[in-house]
This record gives C-alpha cells, structure tokens and sequence, in this order.
C-alpha cells in the first residue's frame, strides 16, 4: 500500500485497521450467512448480494484474533481481490481516511499475534494506531477459490444437476 493513501478503517476486537479505499466496493449490514461444507476454517459461509454469491470470511478468525460476539455494529466488507469479491467480516466499519506519508511506519515483528505477512504497515493516528493489511496476503488465492468453490457447490451454481425423480 501506498503511504498516504486513502484507507477504509475498521475494528476488529480492539484493535483498528484499514484496508486500501480502491480495494473495498461496500459496505454493508450482516445478512443471514448459508454456511458450506467442506470450507476453509476462517470462511464463515456464502451470502446472495443482489444475485451474486459471494464468500464470507470471518476476518478475526482468519487473523487467528479470539472469537468476538457479533452487534449490531457487525458488518462485511465487500472486497474484491485476485478479481474475485470476498465479503470480510469484521466488528465495526469505521471511516475513511487518508494517513500522511510520514504517519506509516514498518510492521513491527508481532501485533497482537498477528502474523506480520499480513501487514504492510502501522499507521500513527494521534495516540492509537492503525494496522494496515495486505489484502492479497489475508486473502491468499487458493483460500479464495476454495471457499468459492464450496459456495458455489452448495448454492446448487455450476454443480452437475441431480436426475429428475421418476413419476
């Protein structure tokens, strides 16, 4: 990511993040999720936006951070990555933003037990910080297919049709 671009923030237990703005379609409310079979761990279902079907992703459980309850302040992030939409669930969306050039600095080695893959850098934001994530690294291609696929499959799209039953 580019320092001084502009970044959807968002929390995730108590820590705050923000992904690149160019990266996130929208935003919304956290509808009824179909869970899938045979699914990635960190993939929470499938969700049907507007026709599309989409995966969900428990971003907290993908980071390895501890299970959080869900509010009425949940929602998903619809992303696109490797040209592929992913909805992220996270605690709370918070604003949009633009950091400053000199208010990134490196990821440090750890961040509350976050593996520093998935971190391009921390951001200075007065007294807190903001965790910056790589995107493409959270969401790794082959995890991504995986988690269409079993949607896909369950959603009853691109699966062979099952034979009329006999009258």
């Amino acid at each position: 990511m580019a320092a001084g671009a502009q970044l959807v923030t968002f929390r995730l237990g108590e820590e705050q993040f923000g992904v690149p703005i160019g990266a996130v379609q929208e935003i919304v409310r956290l509808p009824d999720v179909t869970p899938v079979p045979e699914a990635p761990w960190f993939v929470e279902g499938v969700i049907n936006l507007r026709g599309r079907i989409i995966p969900v992703i428990d971003l907290g459980r993908r980071l390895r951070l501890p299970d959080r309850p869900r509010t009425r302040k949940t929602r998903i992030l619809i992303v696109e990555t490797d040209r592929r939409q992913v909805g992220l669930i996270v605690d709370a969306a918070s604003e949009v933003l633009r950091l400053p050039p000199n208010a990134v600095e490196p990821p440090p080695p750890m961040i509350s037990g976050i593996g520093v893959e998935y971190i391009t850098g921390v951001g200075k934001l007065g007294d807190s910080l903001l965790v910056l994530l790589d995107l493409g690294k959270v969401l790794h291609p082959e995890d991504l297919r995986r988690a269409e696929s079993a949607g896909l499959a369950a959603e009853g799209v691109g699966a062979e049709a099952a034979p009329a039953p006999a009258s």
